[in-house]
């Protein structure tokens, strides 16, 4: 049972704020230059984000105990994955139209039931199956236009990698979110969030050798306000779970890409194309699926637990 203090609007709008917050971010790294490497800017992500997470840690007391780890190797694994997923993210972020980038990373979340079925031994039933398929069959919608333009060489070879970079980020961003399932059975949400972001920014620093740039003013402030961007949406993602189900606030995920559809346009002159809106309803409609049917299989397991009790 989740505590008497259970605020679903609360939670609600908290998901709402790390989503744009999370859109403003990206956005931020758009605007820094398409030519900055994936290395840095994953840095300037990490880095930065660590700021408002500690502050964060600070104020509510629970700074020196979030150091606190019992699994060093755990949040190594969880953080290797997700250091990577983020700089493939960000490198198809630099080089896609924006509503695509968020569409494609909508893959995560349906590669996710495939691993834990893989790795963790999870009972998924046919729905659910069902569910990633029709969701893959609009990732493929999306991405197929991008992955022809091969031939073509040029900017539009650039997007078929970016394309392909952001559906391997998805990869491996499901893979790191059953590291975090993993780690949740053991270790504090702030412990992961911190953890996380400090490895992120060590191994970054390992990119160096690969052709960092001396930026100007203005990118750098973009990059540095995209790493405090993060670390603050990662704080509301983190409050949003707190006072709500997951169930009741993932489904607000996908407000993201109205939303970042409205800021392509108003800032970079992004159109969604037939192929993106298409494709993103396809994934959409998988993915709020597989919500629902996690909510009801929680549902079932927590009334079999209170039978047993």
């Amino acid at each position: 049972m989740r505590p008497a203090l259970e605020n679903p609007m609360k939670g609600i709008v908290c998901k709402v704020g790390s989503v744009v917050i999370f859109l403003a971010m990206q956005t931020f790294i758009k605007l820094a230059g398409s030519d900055i490497p994936p290395g840095q800017v994953t840095f300037c992500r990490s880095f930065f984000a660590l700021f408002p997470i500690i502050a964060y840690l600070a104020y509510h007391g629970q700074l020196r105990s979030a150091f606190h780890t019992t699994n060093p190797i755990g949040h190594l694994k969880r953080g290797t994955l997700g250091i990577i997923s983020m700089g493939l993210g960000f490198y198809g972020l630099l080089h896609l139209p924006l509503p695509e980038a968020i569409a494609l990373g909508y893959a995560m979340p349906l590669v996710a039931v495939i691993f834990a079925a893989v790795f963790l031994g999870e009972a998924v039933r046919i729905y659910r199956w069902s569910a990633v398929l029709f969701g893959m069959v609009g990732v493929a919608i999306i991405s197929w236009p991008k992955l022809t333009l091969f031939s073509e060489g040029g900017v539009q070879a650039e997007q078929a990698i970016g394309a392909i970079s952001v559906l391997l980020a998805s990869v491996l961003g499901g893979m790191a979110m059953i590291q975090v399932r993993r780690l949740v059975e053991e270790e504090k949400t702030a412990t992961i969030v911190l953890y996380f972001s400090i490895t992120a920014t060590v191994f970054s620093l390992l990119t160096v050798p690969f052709g960092w740039q001396l930026l100007a003013p203005e990118p750098q402030l973009f990059l540095i306000a995209a790493g405090f961007c993060g670390g603050v949406a990662q704080i509301l993602l983190t409050e949003s779970y707190r006072h709500a189900d997951v169930s009741t606030v993932a489904p607000f995920e996908y407000t993201s890409i109205v939303i970042g559809a409205v800021i392509a346009y108003f800032i970079f002159g992004d159109v969604p194309s037939g192929h993106t809106l298409v494709g993103t309803v396809i994934v959409v409609a998988a993915g709020i699926f597989i919500i629902y049917r996690e909510h009801k299989l929680e549902l079932e397991r927590r009334a079999a637990r209170q039978a047993g009790s």
